[in-house]
């Protein structure tokens, strides 16, 4: 199974503020909504309560300590390698870790894909992607979008292997 990061950075590795999203990018969502659709989708507890009831159509696993915490459309799994056994056990073929920094943190060393947003502005943020080396990647491809009514800023879509 192919472990695949999906994240939105902006220039300073800013991915988050106050539990949600630092901006608003319609024609990215659209992307991820493609990208994710009927995929096993893993993440964070404070990424699914950003997130929640916004991602119909995808199979929720989230990562969560708190054994009393029990989501009624998603599995959760005590630590990344559980949710990583949760996803191969359905048959999945490509699990999209989607945040938030910690979990980031804990995939990247797994992951082979990485569906990188670059936001091409700097905004307030408080939770920010895990330093990483882009030398150890390779640029599949690359789409540029502009800021417009649709999305806050301009920012490029990139599709990179390693």
């Amino acid at each position: 199974m192919q472990v695949s990061l999906v994240v939105a950075m902006d220039r300073r590795g800013g991915i988050g503020l106050r539990g949600g999203m630092p901006w608003h990018l319609g024609d990215d969502l659209r992307h991820f909504r493609r990208l994710t659709m009927g995929h096993h989708v893993l993440m964070g507890r404070v990424t699914y309560e950003a997130t929640a009831g916004k991602l119909p159509g995808r199979k929720l696993i989230v990562l969560s300590r708190d054994a009393g915490f029990q989501p009624p459309d998603a599995q959760v799994a005590g630590s990344l390698a559980a949710g990583l056994r949760l996803a191969e056990a359905a048959g999945e073929d490509e699990l999209f870790v989607i945040g938030g920094g910690q979990v980031f943190a804990a995939a990247l060393p797994l992951a082979s894909r990485l569906y990188l947003t670059r936001v091409h502005a700097e905004v307030e943020a408080d939770t920010f992607f895990p330093d990483f080396d882009e030398s150890e990647w390779r640029l599949v491809s690359q789409r540029d979008y502009t800021a417009g009514e649709r999305n806050d800023f301009d920012f490029s879509v990139m599709v990179l292997e390693r």
